[in-house]
């Protein structure tokens, strides 16, 4: 019987595991940590976005990062068939707002635990805090191709095995012990690995009110980011402000798409708070409402229309005094106003540190390849799967389907 080495006890390396042992292979799985899936137990803020239920064809366009290198992946292990996996192993699953899909108990360690039952009853060997320090170089074939024979713990012993599933991870969350170690294994097995940033994460910005809205939370408004000349993304979704800047589901997902160009230069944030209502509906609301404020200051007569945190703010940078009599602004000024609803901007000057970032984006070139097996084109019997690789997508349970789908096809071709 041939024996694969698993390195990461993630997403990707358990389902691996459980892949090559259900077609006969002795399967030997090392992780640093003392549990198995660290970062997947605070995935989907602990509730564990498994996979979204929209069509396997939608998924191509949410993954940000060579969407067409997943074609076999998706298709070998579609996300039906993910819900189909967790639910034969007692994790009755749910389907929420956008299609996202969570375990109906909302908790992500029943997730670990029944892959941790599945492995364990496929006999799998599971070695915690296992820290693999290097992989194991076998002869060069008569091509000069090289091999990889097993790997080095740090404390020296060597394991052998007929072949290894690199799934450490990228360097996102490092406390859940994603620290890069697949990039180092991948360079210097000769492998590519592409420029990492953080990704799926908040972004900070240039203006004095975002800490005046700390923890404010817009649902049901749409962003457009641009860059003074073109719009480089647009959602409708929910938003959160902090203390630095913006983050939930939305500028998440636009992190990846905008965070290689925010690293360049600064970029524009446009929040339409209104975007049920066209420009023309959303004067005529705003007509109602001072109507039937007529001798109200300004300042008092807007309650209706935001949030309380957002109110003061919007009224400042309205330009109209706010001790102004309803009665007294003049249809320029309420034009400009509604201008301001529809299109309150703020400046984009950075992403947050891997510590916040859900994902990292950028790893070993998928050209390096081969997409129909995850198998090294440069090494025999290397192969490599999940967040280690160059993939990312947005929210939306996207990024853990990558995962299982490469997961699964590294272990059935190692």
């Amino acid at each position: 019987m041939s024996k694969v080495i698993i390195v990461g006890g993630g997403a990707a390396g358990m389902m691996a595991a459980v892949t090559a042992a259900e077609n006969g292979k002795e399967v030997e799985l090392f992780e640093k940590n003392d549990k198995l899936g660290k970062k997947l137990f605070i995935t989907g803020k602990g509730r564990c976005n498994i996979t979204n239920a929209a069509d396997i064809e939608e998924f191509f366009p949410a993954v940000s990062s060579n969407p067409k290198f997943l074609y076999s992946a998706f298709y070998s292990f579609t996300n039906s068939q993910t819900i189909d996996f967790f639910e034969n192993l007692g994790v009755r699953t749910k389907v929420e707002r956008g299609g996202r899909v969570f375990p109906e108990s909302d908790h992500s360690s029943d997730v670990i635990r029944a892959l941790e039952r599945e492995m364990e009853q496929l006999g799998v060997k599971i070695n915690l805090n296992a820290e693999v320090k290097e992989l194991l170089p076998g002869k060069p074939d008569e091509d000069g191709k090289m091999s990889v024979r097993g790997i080095v713990l740090s404390s020296g012993k060597k394991v052998y095995g007929d072949a290894v599933i690199v799934a450490t991870g990228g360097i996102s969350y490092p406390s859940t012990g994603s620290t890069g170690d697949g990039f180092r294994f991948a360079g210097k097995c000769g492998h590519k690995v592409t420029e990492l940033s953080p990704s799926l994460v908040p972004m900070e910005v240039k203006e004095w009110y975002a800490g005046e809205l700390m923890g404010l939370s817009l649902r049901n408004i749409e962003i457009r980011i641009t860059d003074g000349k073109k719009k480089l993304y647009q959602e409708f979704g929910e938003m959160l402000f902090t203390h630095y800047g913006v983050t939930g589901p939305v500028i998440l997902s636009a992190s990846s798409i905008v965070g290689t160009r925010l690293k360049q230069t600064e970029l524009t944030l446009h929040i339409d708070l209104k975007p049920a209502l066209a420009e023309e509906q959303l004067d005529k609301r705003v007509l109602r409402e001072f109507e039937g404020n007529h001798n109200r200051q300004f300042k008092n007569a807007v309650d209706s229309l935001f949030p309380a945190k957002l109110r003061p703010v919007m009224v400042e940078l309205s330009g109209i005094p706010e001790d102004k009599k309803v009665h007294e602004i003049t249809k320029e000024e309420r034009r400009s106003f509604v201008r301001l609803i529809k299109d309150f901007t703020m400046t984009l000057t950075g992403l947050r540190g891997y510590n916040e970032a859900i994902i990292t984006k950028g790893g070993v070139s998928v050209r390096e390849i081969d997409p129909g097996t995850m198998a090294s084109k440069l090494v025999d019997g290397l192969y490599f799967a999940g967040e280690v690789l160059d993939l990312d997508a947005v929210t939306g349970g996207y990024n853990l389907q990558i995962a299982w789908s490469t997961g699964y096809l590294a272990g059935l071709n190692a």
